[in-house]
């Protein structure tokens, strides 16, 4: 009776640890807050919907690159929604400050945000090796068969001190806790990664964890 008295003394007590709360970082209309990397074109259509193209006359190659103005540091989770052309690729980076500035650079390509900083792939090709939605690239291959090819995914990034979790469509497919050499603070960014992909985000969020 006693113990049973403690506890629901304790749980009134002490104050819930929560999330913070989900913060949109495309306002929907335009790219305010975001700075376009390389030559893809970048748009925000009816319905807040955010898509990246090649423009036949322009390619952007090797890769385009749209990243947040912000950095965000400590613990923090990313949430979006994205729909991509089949075959096609992209992905989300986490923590590049370079912001893909040799990734961009038609005469190098190299190294790309994958190779300095974390990228979590997108990808709706054949599930091999690294190229499997929700994969950390070089460092954690995703679970197959969660995706859906011809529509909406949605794709949520842990980021803590000492782990990067990724869910797919509610399920976790990959995590691993980093390397000391490479930052998990910085800024968000979202890859447009040759001339024949389409793809398109939205609710796109952001929330600190405490």
């Amino acid at each position: 009776m006693k113990r049973a008295w403690l506890v629901a003394a304790l749980t009134v007590l002490l104050p819930a640890i929560a999330h913070g709360a989900w913060e949109d970082l495309l306002n929907g209309r335009d790219l305010t807050g975001w700075e376009v990397r390389g030559l893809g074109v970048w748009s925000v259509i009816d319905g807040g919907i955010l898509v990246g193209q090649c423009d036949p006359e322009k390619p952007c190659l090797p890769q385009s690159w749209l990243y947040t103005e912000r950095e965000f540091d400590g613990d923090y989770d990313v949430s979006l929604e994205y729909w991509l052309r089949l075959g096609g690729n992209s992905g989300v980076s986490i923590g590049d400050t370079l912001r893909a500035k040799n990734a961009i650079d038609p005469r190098t390509g190299w190294p790309t945000p994958a190779r300095t900083a974390y990228e979590v792939n997108i990808d709706n090709g054949p599930e091999v090796d690294y190229d499997i939605t929700g994969s950390i690239y070089k460092f954690a291959k995703a679970r197959t068969g969660v995706r859906n090819r011809t529509g909406w995914n949605t794709l949520l990034i842990e980021v803590r001190k000492d782990l990067i979790r990724v869910s797919l469509n509610g399920v976790v497919v990959a995590q691993h806790p980093g390397v000391p050499d490479r930052p998990k603070h910085g800024p968000i960014g979202l890859q447009l990664h040759s001339p024949a992909d389409v793809v398109m985000f939205r609710n796109i969020r952001v929330r600190s964890v405490p």
